[in-house]
């Protein structure tokens, strides 16, 4: 699991506490799908319930080292952190998949130039849709069937 921020390029502080950006958190499963949510901020109040929400006890969870994950550390969870300070992977301690998920949706979100902030949880929800059904003839399989076209 991660966070990242979202909003077109600004002066000043990049990342975290940029003005004006858009926190989303989110959580990938190994092997499994992606899932989104536009956060208010990244503290670990706000991200813990979703976390126990999304996650069953006695999970193994990866993450970096923000504080805001230092509650997992005391959790229902088996807690693993990688240092991106120091290195991005170490056997399967890593969070690469998510960091992926990031690169992919910043690099389709923009095309649009500028999303209005009301919108925008629409255009992320998306971006993991089309991320957990990789081929378009999959998402064409998907959408049939929600439709019942």
């Amino acid at each position: 699991m991660d966070e990242s921020y979202f909003g077109g390029v600004r002066k000043g502080k990049p990342g975290r506490g940029a003005a004006g950006k858009v926190a989303v958190f989110g959580i990938l499963k190994r092997g499994g799908k992606v899932y989104t949510k536009v956060v208010g901020d990244t503290k670990s109040e706000t991200l813990m319930p979703l976390i126990t929400r999304k996650i069953a006890p006695d999970s193994i969870v990866y993450t970096d080292c923000y504080r805001s994950y230092n509650a997992l550390d005391v959790s229902h969870f088996y807690h693993e952190r990688i240092n991106h300070s120091t290195l991005f992977a170490q056997g399967k301690n890593h969070i690469n998949g998510i960091e992926n998920f990031w690169n992919q949706a910043k690099r389709v979100l923009r095309k649009y130039n500028g999303i209005l902030k009301e919108s925008f949880p629409l255009f992320l929800k998306e971006c993991e849709f089309r991320f957990n059904y990789g081929t378009p003839k999959q998402q064409l399989k998907i959408l049939k069937n929600w439709t019942q076209i």
